[in-house]
């Protein structure tokens, strides 16, 4: 498959799986935005929009470990848990991450203040 129609289907993937997520971040369950305006909760002009709540396909075994772009191995994630999750030496599974994003969540010790105050 070229890389264009590939990288179409994981837009189109992970577009489906924000929707079903209600526009959350699989994680840390912040709102996310993406271009195609999904969850484009303040994308007003002028508006300052954090970029770690960015959506994101995540997949849950990695591609590096032979994980594949279908649906069944793709979630919406905000930028900064998928980038977060894969700086890790040894990424933990998924719902283990899921558990420790969350845990740091509910400490206020994941996101930064200024995004936790744009979600607020």
């Amino acid at each position: 498959m070229c890389d264009m129609r590939k990288t179409t289907r994981l837009v189109e993937i992970r577009t489906a799986r924000a929707s079903e997520q209600g526009g959350r971040c699989f994680y840390c369950g912040f709102p996310m935005w993406s271009a195609n305006g999904l969850g484009a909760r303040g994308l007003q002009k002028g508006k300052w929009i954090p970029a770690n709540l960015q959506c994101t396909a995540e997949h849950l075994l990695p591609r590096s470990d032979g994980g594949q772009d279908g649906r069944e191995n793709v979630v919406a994630a905000c930028r900064f848990c998928n980038q977060t999750r894969h700086r890790r030496g040894k990424v933990l599974p998924p719902n283990q991450y899921r558990e420790h994003v969350q845990g740091r969540v509910r400490s206020g010790k994941w996101h930064s203040a200024a995004v936790r105050r744009f979600v607020e």
